[in-house]
């Protein structure tokens, strides 16, 4: 045998022990996945043990509790600031390695935060040092601040909705911009005169408060807080791979600044309240523990810019765990995913600026590991390669592309669409089980691309009619993926079809897909829906809210049922025990305004347009419908001996109609002229025979609605008991003003039935608890969070047992227990 001989039979025998080696190799990958899986299950079985301690603790710590802070419901409670119960079940956690601990290796405890009812984070928020990028970013001054997001506010101030808020919290108003001057009481006339932007508003107290009465006085708390109870909605309008399952059951996904973990079966909400603006972006670690959310740029009530940052907390437990990129990243986070090969241990982020920066991060010590400019265009997802955690896909306008990490550097190589059309968009990305990338995008097509390489290996042609926003790749193979058709389709390992079924027109195209639990699939859609179903057919609404700009807000006077209107055109009835919508009903113009007849049983609906409509509570149909002017009517409001329906407009002017047969018939008798602005809120007094109006210039003017003639006697006034207080002007509650407002920062005011708590909605996002009468220069409040727009209403329920906030244009319906 000649040496040239021995030589190709060793290579043969070495290239077959080779081929045997990367066989035994891929099966050892193998057993490790399905150890990594069984570990993984054990660990959601513990850290549900774990939560549902904490709940059985927090309710036995509830029952053995006296004080107006018991649970009626017993219900559990969130882990929040106002309720540090359920403590014991901490230490026995602290020896469960279920989650990553901060850097020196404990678990930190749960801290409370005062008034506020977030467990905002065991982790001070203090802005991290800004560590040098090395990306040179291109100038953003074109957007200045978040304004690229949200309307500028002049534009809000031109489509002027109730007292002329601003776009959102986030609207760069400056409170320090208008130095208050300082409240006058006069004792002799007995009045307090104070001034918004300058301009005085004279405020007469009830006469036997004029002896007693001092400026100086500082008022008091109120008896009472607010807990965060139920969040209605789902952001699917603007935002991608936001709705995941977690083994403990329990549905995760955003809306405004609160992410929500929502256990279907059980009907239980938690929230993760640490944000102070829009979450934009979510990401689940391989742990199914740990939780990473991305927010936007913001601007505090003090007019102090708030960074855009990552946050990284647990789910058993709601503790902020780690904050990312304080000064790093620009405008907002658009894109994360945790590395699924190496523990988890990276995590990439895509932010909103010019460049759209790409960056890895080594999240547990807090440190960045590479940047790169990713693209000039809008990036729409970015991805690790499941086995590979040095591999990293992004996609979006008019790219994709293949990222390499080599030596804290980002080397890319662009898809090669080579003789595939190249499409305007590509939308989502996922993964096949043997590696390979799968892409869907605005021309309907599924693209695979092979294994390591930048080119494609399959094509799925028409695969959805437009764009395909969602692709899944389910533990059994299956893909699934939807688009803008509504069709939700599944695909076998070999890309041919399995099903499609088509979701109804009402929920609108689909956005993002999730595995549930079993054969269950859940989609979040473009009209904020999530729905729960199956490929083969039937799915139902697990949240909903509206899809545009939200403002009225009315409670049933007998019944746990609200009513919220919007520009949508969308009128909804809740109830507020089973958080489900009753009835919805499409109107034909932006809706306003609404309030509820006495009895319960009709609904009035003020539109954008001066048009308004009165609808049966029971079965939503139309019982009559006028038009006055051809304003918005910012307020209906019913008399409380239900005889009136006062109309407030933006023409300046109120309406007001004679009431009769429960609601059913309406006749105007005039209306009240005196106004210099545009209507904002009304108030009956208890008798029914007077009614007291603000409007956008600060007036305050009284009426006797009957003949609709100004009161102008200040002895006739200044004594009125009212049965409500909604507006935002008066001495009963002109303590609500923060320092430097300028009048249009308080949207929504409302006081409790039983008459000890008020409670305000403001430009900045907050919901502020005050105790009444709020008649204290400055009084002081609990503050809530949540919301991430300018808050357009509250008020508490019939019994004062919960309060509803709606955001304007976060879209967001908040329901707060009382304790």
């Amino acid at each position: 045998m000649s040496d040239c001989e021995g030589l190709m039979m060793d290579d043969s025998a070495s290239a077959a022990s080779s081929m045997e080696v990367t066989d035994r190799l891929a099966s050892l990958e193998q057993r490790v996945q399905m150890q990594e899986d069984e570990i993984q299950l054990l660990k959601s079985a513990l850290a549900d043990v774990v939560r549902r301690l904490n709940a059985s603790e927090e309710q036995q710590a509830m029952l053995t509790r006296k004080g107006p802070t018991k649970d009626p419901t017993g219900l559990k409670k969130s882990p929040s600031a106002d309720s540090c119960t359920g403590k014991s079940a901490r230490p026995m956690m602290a020896a469960l390695p279920l989650r990553p601990t901060v850097n020196n290796g404990t678990v930190l405890p749960k801290k409370g935060s005062g008034t506020l009812p977030s467990p905002s984070g065991s982790r001070r928020d203090a802005p991290a040092p800004a560590t040098k990028s090395t990306v040179k970013r291109t100038s953003s001054s074109e957007h200045v601040g978040p304004q690229g997001r949200k309307e500028s506010a002049g534009d809000a101030r031109g489509n002027r909705t109730r007292a002329g808020s601003t776009g959102s919290n986030s609207s760069g108003k400056k409170a320090s911009e208008s130095k208050l001057k300082e409240p006058v009481f006069n004792a002799e006339e007995g009045y307090v005169k104070m001034y918004l932007k300058g301009r005085p508003i004279t405020m007469y107290m009830p006469k036997d408060l004029v002896d007693t009465y001092s400026l100086e006085a500082k008022a008091e708390l109120p008896p009472k807080k607010l807990k965060l109870d139920w969040v209605y909605g789902y952001r699917g309008r603007d935002c991608r791979s936001n709705l995941y399952l977690l083994p403990t059951g329990e549905t995760v996904y955003f809306i405004a600044s609160v992410v929500v973990l929502y256990n279907v079966d059980e009907q239980l909400q938690r929230h993760y309240t640490g944000h102070t603006d829009d979450i934009k972006c979510l990401a689940v670690h391989p742990d199914k523990i740990t939780i990473a959310t991305g927010q936007v740029a913001g601007t505090s009530s003090d007019g102090k810019q708030l960074a855009p940052h990552v946050r990284i907390w647990d789910s058993v437990s709601l503790n902020t765990l780690h904050v990312l990129g304080t000064g790093f990243f620009d405008r907002a986070l658009v894109c994360l995913a945790f590395a699924k090969s190496n523990g988890g241990s990276s995590l990439c982020v895509v932010d909103d600026s010019n460049d759209h920066v790409l960056s890895v991060w080594d999240w547990q010590r807090e440190e960045r590991l590479a940047e790169v400019k990713c693209s000039n265009e809008s990036v729409f997802a970015a991805d690790f390669h499941p086995t590979d955690a040095n591999i990293i896909v992004t996609c979006g306008k008019s790219h994709l592309y293949f990222w390499t990490l080599e030596r804290g550097t980002l080397v890319k190589k662009q898809g090669l669409f080579e003789k595939q059309e190249k499409p305007k968009f590509v939308l989502c990305v996922t993964f096949s089980e043997n590696g390979d990338a799968i892409t869907g995008d605005s021309s309907g097509n599924i693209l695979v691309w092979g294994k390591g390489t930048n080119r494609i290996s399959h094509a799925i042609q028409g695969a959805h009619e437009g764009s395909i926003f969602a692709l899944c790749m389910l533990r059994n193979g299956t893909l699934v993926s939807g688009g803008k058709d509504r069709r939700l389709v599944s695909w076998d390992g070999n890309y041919q079809q399995i099903q499609a079924i088509e979701v109804p027109e009402l929920y609108g195209p689909v956005r993002t897909v999730a595995e549930g639990r079993g054969e269950s699939v859940l989609i979040g859609t473009t009209r904020n829906y999530v729905l729960q179903g199956s490929l083969d057919g039937e799915f139902i609404p697990i949240t909903q809210t509206h899809t545009d700009e939200l403002w009225g807000l009315a409670i049933h006077p007998l019944k746990h049922h609200f009513l919220t209107c919007g520009h949508d055109k969308h009128v909804c009835l809740w109830d507020s025990v089973s958080h489900q919508p009753i009835w919805t009903k499409t109107m034909e113009d932006a809706v306003q305004s609404s309030g509820f007849h006495p009895s319960g049983a009709v609904v009035a609906i003020g539109t954008q347009t001066g048009r308004w409509l009165v609808l049966d509570t029971e079965t939503k149909d139309l019982v009559t419908v006028h038009t006055d002017g051809n304003e918005q009517l910012s307020v209906m409001r019913f008399s409380p001996d239900g005889n009136f329906l006062a109309i407030g407009s933006h023409d300046n002017y109120i309406y007001i109609y004679a009431v009769a047969e429960n609601g059913k018939k309406y006749s105007r008798v005039g209306k009240c002229s005196g106004h210099s602005s545009f209507i904002t809120h009304l108030d009956w007094s208890v008798d029914s025979q007077y009614l007291v109006s603000n409007s956008g210039d600060y007036e305050i003017l009284y009426w006797i609605p009957s003949v609709c003639k100004q009161v102008v006697s200040v002895e006739t006034t200044r004594d009125i008991p009212w049965a409500t207080y909604t507006c935002t002007l008066g001495f009963h509650v002109f303590g609500l003003w923060p320092d430097g407002s300028d009048g249009t920062d308080i949207n929504a005011v409302c006081r409790s039935h039983e008459g000890r708590l008020l409670v305000t909605g403001d430009d900045f996002g907050k919901v502020h608890l005050f105790a009444f009468p709020c008649s204290q220069f400055r009084a002081p409040s609990h503050i809530y969070g949540g919301h991430s727009s300018h808050v357009t209403n509250v008020t508490f329920l019939f019994d004062d047992s919960h309060l509803v906030s709606t955001g304007g244009k976060d879209m967001s319906i908040m329901q707060w227990r009382v304790v």
